[in-house]
């Protein structure tokens, strides 16, 4: 084997190049791509052997950490899904993936599943836990009715010929918050993952001897991008839970990370900490995405790492990446979010799906390889952002009979006359946060289920830092006042931090609606924007 297809084969091809070389390292931990390999495969015939069903959703509910990799790869070299939930969710958020996705098998901790453990009395397809840090399974099959296995266990079924996989076969469900509710699953192929690998990696020049920091949590299509790409060359990975900005500074300097991908919020705290001056010797890059990064936090950040090339990318889930701007266009269009990555045509579309003019705004459509697999379980929002693509559009022409479906983003952009395209704002009420896109109305309904309000309207005001900032809208609940206190305090114990509210407005009277009937969210949203001033 010479080349990858299958996301597991990322690995099986470097490992075959060089076993020896380093492919992970967390904390005091370090795995060859020899051991890496001989780990995924032992987690699939784990798989196999407890006899998981081809295409079976496999949910990885941990932090950053070596068994967290390994049953990522494993799943998907079995001929099953991936399911990673990010580790910041609570139980109640974490749950609803879980049912959600029909999860089969969980990869967990010992202390994670005692969090889940009415949870998962409401997952009925649930039929395997594997547990991490060598739990003894007479003991974890005490604390739940779903038979348990120790991670050492598992890994030790004999080696067995896994299901047929190629690469149109779905490898992996990444959750990403909806515009109207819940978590929407985004369904990606073996290919697509393998394609936004190769992509990424050969505008980024990774080769074998990088090291890249993994910084976002690997829910994150930009955070397990690390892993991919990484994997791709044969270069090694660090996996770090961070507590404080100065820990990713401190693994930078430890680890020589030539290379590091994070979030505009994230960003802004390390530009305003020092740098030794030996970074650049080792750091060839860092990488933004989620948001547009602030062109004073990129003056600073390129004044603190003099020779370190700045990439500025935008992505979604549904799409894995879309756009960079090289590092030679930044000084000259610092706000542009570049032009489509390899292998991809991103097109500027109006309402009627007629191509843009060059300066007129539309909507960012993704055409190619890395268009996903529409959303898990529900035809209605895929078809609301998974579309046919016009004849006569991009490299479609009239005589194609079968149609061909692109992403359509959500976003409004503009192109200009060389081709680069730039941001314009979100076409739904999506808020954009620390690098999350958070749903609303997901936050309401926490709020609603406290009885602590009578209405309520989240949205997100612009912010200096944090790119926006979720603010509540609320109305008292009949008969009482408003307890701004208790109802901060029930956002924080049911919501991730990310999407705690960082201030709650309390309102007599209703909230206004707009002619459908429905809380105008955007004219809070206009009344209240200066709140934080940019």
């Amino acid at each position: 084997m010479t080349d990858s297809v299958l996301l597991n084969e990322l690995i099986e091809v470097s490992a075959a190049r060089d076993a020896a070389a380093i492919a992970l390292r967390h904390d005091q931990r370090e795995l060859s791509y020899a051991d890496l390999a001989a780990a995924v495969r032992g987690f699939g015939a784990g798989l196999l052997a407890a006899g998981t069903e081809r295409g079976a959703r496999v949910a990885i509910y941990l932090e950053k950490r070596v068994e967290t990799v390994v049953a990522s790869f494993g799943a998907p070299a079995a001929g099953c899904a991936f399911v990673p939930v990010n580790p910041l969710l609570k139980p109640e958020q974490a749950g609803y993936i879980l049912r959600d996705c029909n999860v089969r098998v969980l990869v967990t901790s010992p202390e994670r599943l005692n969090l889940l453990q009415a949870t998962l009395a409401q997952c009925p397809d649930l039929r395997l836990v594997v547990l991490t840090q060598g739990a003894r399974a007479a003991e974890t099959n005490a604390s739940t009715a779903v038979p348990a296995i120790p991670w050492h266990e598992f890994l030790a079924a004999p080696s067995r010929a896994g299901h047929r996989v190629i690469d149109t076969d779905m490898a992996a469900i990444l959750y990403t918050s909806g515009s109207t509710g819940r978590p929407k699953g985004v369904v990606l192929s073996h290919r697509n993952m393998v394609a936004g690998a190769k992509s990424v990696a050969s505008y980024l020049g990774n080769h074998a001897g990088d090291t890249l920091l993994a910084a976002l949590p690997l829910s994150f299509d930009a955070g397990f991008s690390q892993l991919t790409t990484a994997f791709h060359v044969g270069a090694r990975v660090v996996l770090i839970n961070y507590l404080l900005p100065r820990d990713v500074v401190n693994a930078v300097v430890r680890e020589k990370v030539t290379g590091l991908t994070a979030v505009p919020p994230l960003y802004i705290q390390l530009a305003q900490l020092d740098w030794p001056k030996s970074v650049p010797e080792h750091l060839r890059y860092f990488a933004n995405t989620g948001g547009r990064m602030p062109l004073e936090t990129l003056t600073r950040l390129r004044a603190r790492l003099p020779g370190v090339a700045p990439f500025l990318m935008y992505g979604l889930t549904e799409a894995f990446r879309s756009t960079y701007l090289p590092p030679a266009e930044v000084d000259r269009r610092p706000d542009s979010i570049g032009k489509a990555i390899p292998n991809a045509e991103i097109l500027v579309l109006r309402e009627d799906g007629t191509a843009c003019a060059d300066g007129e705004v539309g909507e960012l459509v993704h055409r190619g390889a890395l268009v996903g697999m529409g959303y898990w379980n529900d035809a209605d929002k895929t078809a609301e952002r998974y579309k046919p693509l016009p004849a006569g559009v991009g490299g479609r022409e009239a005589g194609h009979m079968l149609t061909e479906i692109a992403v359509y983003s959500g976003d409004n952009v503009r192109r200009d006359g060389e081709g680069f395209l730039y941001f314009v704002g979100r076409r739904d009420e999506m808020i954009k946060t620390s690098g999350y896109r958070v749903s609303p109305t997901e936050i309401e309904e926490v709020i609603y289920s406290t009885g602590l309000a009578g209405e309520a309207a989240a949205f997100g005001v612009d912010h200096p830092s944090l790119g926006q900032a979720i603010v509540v809208v609320a109305t008292p609940p009949p008969g009482a006042g408003l307890d701004q206190a208790a109802l901060a305090a029930a956002c924080r114990e049911r919501l991730p931090a990310y999407m705690v509210p960082a201030q709650i407005i309390m309102r007599d009277g209703p909230l206004p609606r707009n002619p459908n009937g429905k809380i105008d969210r955007k004219a809070l949203a206009t009344e209240l924007n200066d709140l934080y001033g940019a």
